[in-house]
């Protein structure tokens, strides 16, 4: 089914078809550049002239005679060629998800795709099970196509883009807090897998691509024969029922071979982040003055091709900023994430997709006095308890006549020693969860957006970009020069996407679609910081980056008392003012509220509260939702009300995640943010499911 010019096809189609073959040919020019100063870089000093003779040799009478022959084989051309198929399979598959959700912004990435393929393959290492390339990718095919299944089914094909990129999010932080549960649990079979899980080229060999491009080669003549049946699906599923394409057979389809896809790329090089998000966005671009490369038999060939460069492209920049040596350590998929991060925010910057999310009180019933009485003392008590519990409770059981010895002076050295290490732990988790959670219910007031929290809003990415720029120049850096440097990334992460998602009003989807962005763009600076400072320990990288009470002090947690002290005069001041601009833009203007002002001066104190938490206990996700959400189905939508019973339930859940970080695989330990990460994800996902009314 041909799509006609507007003014004859006899004058515009050869014009376009030669434009086309122009681009083409720039393309593989720019490709075959791209590739020639790939091979030339390395640690090793050996020219391109000289590689380019071994290259000739090899292919002639395929000697391996000389340093040069030797340099290519071993890690030039594997190299090479795992960046060929990464790109392609991902340019492909992001090309295709992208037609089938009808979603710009889907991506193996959006989709949870390729977090679903790595959560199956560490899996399987973590097991202590080796498993040859070809078993290994059909089970990161397996993870993909469920996790994928999940999403899809979470969002609704043909939703707003808003509803795929939280689903996707969601569950991508659940299925990163597994993995790194293995990782750390794991830490001497996954050994390696924490660097292969942001993304690298580095192969031993070709093995792996060898066994595995075959298939990769097969899926993508699936998707190109495909083509058409893609291009009548785009009319609607009326429209291609019609002419005998069967809508829900072509979808099926497409996506399992463009998880196939993207499970090969895993297998390879593990998730290389946003080349399937930017390369097709790249073609459309294109498109734009060409549109004859928006037909899939030439989308998803122009998709692959321009994968292949954003891949190439992004590992020549990172060890021509970094040199060699550093090249060889840092993944490349750090730096496709950050690129690609810059372009979901620009994507979600354009979009004009940006219906208003489902109000707040949509999720909530009118309570009585009676109710928020009840459950404030319910809350309390069961905080009370937890405290308790995550007292006593730990690699070294205690009893409660032993803390009473320690208040008093009277303990022994043992005891003295436990509690000493433990009771400012439990201090931090108490005093950072009621942070977030109050952070949090500032935020989806004054955004309007009961789907946001600081972390989804980058709030908590840039504090942790900001301690981290301090602990790599200075590793022995106090305690508040790392709390103030979280403050300032904080600051300035809110300042950037407050200040975009302004355009059309905060309370616009587009502000936590940019949110996601900086989060992303967050994550790779964190993740390039801490390989590059210190490459070899990745369980501190893990550490930090999933939030952990370990090692804390009394000093260190001061700093979120004194931010929780001095919001919460601030805040019970502002209730009032928190519930009508809950509500909309005009009424409180009509009662003289300065909305502008008032705005910016809660949200600096949200900021204050998550920069505070986050110097203290690191990176912890999805607090800043659960509790705020929890808190209006307990007591109604009143800030009064809901402020302290957010704060309260937001410790709970930090301290009974703690609680079970130490016990329940004692003596080892899991970090409460991969313990709140796993229990947010289905809450989260449950939320979205409720949600009908967001587009």
């Amino acid at each position: 089914m041909e799509a006609a010019a507007p003014t004859g096809p006899g004058r515009r189609a050869p014009a376009g078809r030669g434009r086309v073959a122009v681009l083409a040919l720039g393309a593989l020019l720019a490709l075959l550049v791209l590739m020639a100063v790939h091979i030339s870089q390395g640690t090793a000093t050996v020219g391109p002239h000289t590689l380019w003779r071994a290259v000739i040799s090899r292919w002639s009478d395929g000697g391996t005679s000389d340093q040069a022959d030797a340099v290519l084989v071993a890690s030039r051309l594997p190299r090479l060629a795992a960046g060929l198929i990464v790109g392609c399979t991902l340019g492909a598959a992001g090309a295709v998800l992208q037609s089938v959700s009808r979603n710009v912004l889907a991506s193996p990435d959006t989709l949870a795709v390729d977090a679903g393929a790595y959560l199956a393959v560490v899996a399987v290492a973590a097991f202590g099970i080796t498993l040859p390339p070809f078993l290994a990718g059909g089970t990161a095919l397996i993870g993909g196509l469920l996790a994928a299944g999940i999403v899809l089914g979470l969002a609704r094909a043909g939703a707003g883009p808003t509803r795929l990129v939280l689903a996707g999010s969601a569950l991508t932080l659940g299925l990163g807090g597994l993995s790194q549960t293995l990782l750390l649990l794991r830490a001497q079979q996954t050994t390696g897998l924490y660097a292969w899980g942001n993304g690298s080229l580095a192969q031993i060999g070709m093995q792996t691509v060898d066994r595995l491009a075959p298939v990769a080669v097969l899926a993508l003549t699936g998707l190109i024969v495909l083509g058409r049946r893609l291009d009548i699906l785009a009319l609607g599923d009326d429209g291609a029922a019609v002419v005998g394409v069967s809508p829900r057979r072509t979808r099926a389809i497409a996506v399992v071979l463009a998880v196939a896809l993207s499970a090969v790329s895993v297998t390879v090089a593990g998730p290389i982040g946003f080349v399937g998000l930017c390369a097709p966005a790249i073609v459309r671009l294109a498109g734009a003055r060409l549109p004859a490369l928006l037909r899939h038999r030439l989308f998803v060939p122009a998709s692959a091709v321009a994968g292949v460069l954003v891949v190439l492209g992004a590992d020549v920049l990172l060890r021509a900023l970094f040199g060699a040596q550093a090249g060889a350590s840092v993944p490349t998929g750090i730096v496709t994430s950050f690129f690609g991060a810059v372009v979901l925010v620009s994507l979600a910057y354009r979009s004009r997709d940006t219906g208003a999310a489902a109000p707040a009180a949509a999720f909530v019933r009118l309570r009585s006095r009676r109710a928020f009485v009840v459950t404030l003392v319910t809350v309390t008590t069961a905080l009370c308890a937890a405290v308790v519990a995550a007292t006593l409770l730990g690699d070294a059981p205690l009893l409660l006549g032993d803390v009473a010895n320690w208040l008093t002076g009277r303990s022994g050295r043992f005891v003295s020693f436990v509690l000493d290490t433990r009771m400012p732990r439990v201090a931090a988790a108490l005093l950072a969860g009621a942070a977030l959670a109050t952070a949090g219910t500032v935020v989806q007031a004054v955004s309007r957006n009961p789907l946001a929290e600081p972390g989804i809003l980058g709030v908590v990415g840039g504090a942790g970009v900001g301690a981290v720029i301090t602990l790599t120049i200075v590793p022995l850096a106090s305690f508040w020069y790392v709390g103030g440097s979280a403050l300032a990334g904080a600051a300035a992460a809110t300042l950037l996407v407050f200040g975009l998602g302004a355009r059309g009003g905060l309370e616009q989807n587009r502000l936590v679609l940019i949110g996601i962005g900086v989060s992303a763009g967050a994550a790779a600076l964190v993740s390039l910081l801490i390989v590059l400072t210190d490459q070899y320990n990745g369980t501190k990288a893990l550490t930090w980056l999933s939030g952990s009470t370990y090692g804390r002090t009394f000093p260190e947690v001061l700093p979120v008392l004194g931010a929780l002290l001095a919001a919460v005069p601030v805040l019970a001041a502002k209730r009032r003012e928190l519930d009508l601009i809950g509500l909309d833009a005009d009424t409180p203007r009509l009662l003289g509220i300065r909305l502008g002002t008032t705005r910016l001066g809660l949200l600096a104190v949200a900021v204050v509260l998550t920069a505070a938490a986050v110097a203290a206990v690191g990176v912890i996700g999805f607090v800043g939702l659960v509790a705020p959400h929890a808190a209006r189905a307990l007591v109604g939508r009143r800030h009064g009300r809901v402020l302290p019973v957010a704060a309260l339930l937001g410790s709970l859940l930090v301290v009974v995640a703690d609680t079970v970080g130490r016990t329940v695989v004692a003596p080892a330990q899991i970090p409460v943010g991969v313990v709140t990460a796993v229990i947010g994800a289905p809450y989260f996902g449950w939320l979205l499911w409720r949600s009908k009314a967001m587009r």
